[in-house]
């Protein structure tokens, strides 16, 4: 097998190329700082761990979260279903950030950050960890709550549009 290397001035578009076809689930992560709340779309988080159970959030170290993942120990992950794709985009900026919270869609946390209701799936994470990187920190928290809903599917995101998820044939 012979391994063809990119030139180094068309690395980071050959990146860029392939990350665009690289699906990923779309992620509402919210945090709370002296009582107000703020929150994104991500597409970059994972899992890390299962012992102990944890997840990995990319920032963009210029975001307000992420300064308020920097500064407050906790934060959620919420995990868009099909259905939600307005939420994507008003997170995404197209709404005012004071504006994305509509009271009936969010539930407190114990730890003071916000969950979505009618999420596909919400994760409540302690930081135990930031790791900056480039342009992003890798915030790595610790789950101390997480519910999935076995009947909605997630909202993905590929080639800049939204797709779903269905089960191979």
């Amino acid at each position: 097998m012979t391994l063809t290397v990119v030139p180094d001035e068309t690395v980071g578009t050959s990146f860029r190329a392939m990350m665009r076809k690289f699906p990923a689930t779309v992620t509402l992560v919210t945090g709370c700082n002296e009582g107000v709340d703020h929150g994104m779309t991500v597409t970059a988080v994972t899992s890390v761990s299962m012992e102990p159970p944890a997840l990995v959030v990319c920032l963009n170290n210029r975001s307000y979260l992420h300064e308020m993942v920097l500064c407050q120990p906790h934060f959620a992950v919420n995990v868009l279903t099909q259905e939600q794709r307005p939420l994507s985009d008003a997170f995404s900026g197209k709404v005012a950030p004071e504006d994305r919270f509509q009271p009936d869609e969010w539930e407190r946390h114990g730890s003071g950050v916000l969950m979505l209701a009618g999420a596909h799936a919400r994760v409540v994470c302690r930081r135990v960890a930031a790791v900056p990187y480039g342009t992003h920190t890798l915030f790595i928290g610790q789950v101390i709550d997480a519910f999935v809903d076995d009947v909605t599917r997630p909202l993905l995101y590929e080639n800049a549009r939204y797709c779903i998820s269905q089960p191979a044939a």
